[in-house]
This record gives structure tokens, sequence and C-alpha cells, in this order.
């Protein structure tokens, strides 16, 4: 397949922002049977991304981090910073609470082979598509990726 990833994605996403309360965000993407979403700022910047899983730990709560205690001492065996973000998501009220940051992305000239090759390597599910400008322009998804190789 030598297509590129304007050839493929879906134009024009829907985006929220980081304000935007996570009840509003969560009823955009069942309205619209999709799995994640674009979040950009005031400048049309992209910022993150907000996906099912981002929103899985508001149901599924978290569990303290492992650690020993050794006289009065609390000696943890993981990074308790990734126990705090973990925090986050589950008590976050907004988009910017839960999503993704710094998400990886592509542009719009790239190959599909290099989008699929991201989705692959990342285990992730979709990819912001982007200008030259740096504006997002477009979403490339797995199933994006399917239907274009049943087309072949």
């Amino acid at each position: 397949m030598n297509k590129t990833i304007a050839q493929v994605m879906t134009p024009t996403p829907i985006t929220v922002t980081p304000e935007m309360p996570l009840k509003e965000a969560i009823a955009i993407l069942a309205e619209n049977k999709i799995s994640g979403l674009p979040v950009i700022d005031e400048k049309g910047e992209l910022v993150g991304v907000i996906s099912e899983s981002d929103l899985m730990w508001q149901e599924t709560g978290i569990e303290a981090p492992p650690y020993i205690m050794i006289l009065d001492s609390i000696i943890y065996l993981q990074n308790p910073a990734k126990h705090d973000k973990e925090i986050q998501k589950v008590l976050g009220q907004t988009v910017g609470d839960v999503m993704s940051k710094k998400p990886i992305t592509v542009s719009c000239h790239e190959s599909v082979k290099k989008a699929a090759q991201l989705l692959h390597d990342k285990q992730i599910r979709r990819l912001p598509v982007m200008d030259e400008k740096e504006q997002v322009v477009g979403i490339i998804t797995q199933g994006d990726i399917i239907r274009a190789m049943a087309s072949d």
C-alpha cells in the first residue's frame, strides 16, 4: 500500500479543549461512537489526546503502590510520581486532568505504512495528523488503515 496518510485519515476530527468538563467529552465519544479525541488549546495547538483508556481509570480506580515500612519510615517500591498521575486521572473532572499529554503525531504527507508502524510500536489506536503549520487536520486510526487495506 503506497497511500499517504492524507488519503486514508478522517479529516477535520472532532476536538475538545483541556477545560471541557469530562462528562461532556464522554458524551461526545459515546454519541459519535469514537474511542478518542485530540485535545487542543485556545491557540488551536495540540496539547494531548483523550481516549477510552484514559477514561478507564474513572471506573477502575487505583491501588496503592507497594511499599515497606522500616522504623516508621515508608519506602515505596515503585515511583510515587506514577501513583500521583493515576490519582489525578481517577479524580479528574476536566479533559486536561485525564488526557495523555505529549501525543505522538504524524504528518499528512507521510505513508500509511509509517502510521501503521507507529500505532503498532507505541501500542496506541489513533494518531493526530498534522499539517505544515502544526495544526490538527485529521486523525488516523487502526480502523482507517484496515479499511484502506480492504480497498486495495
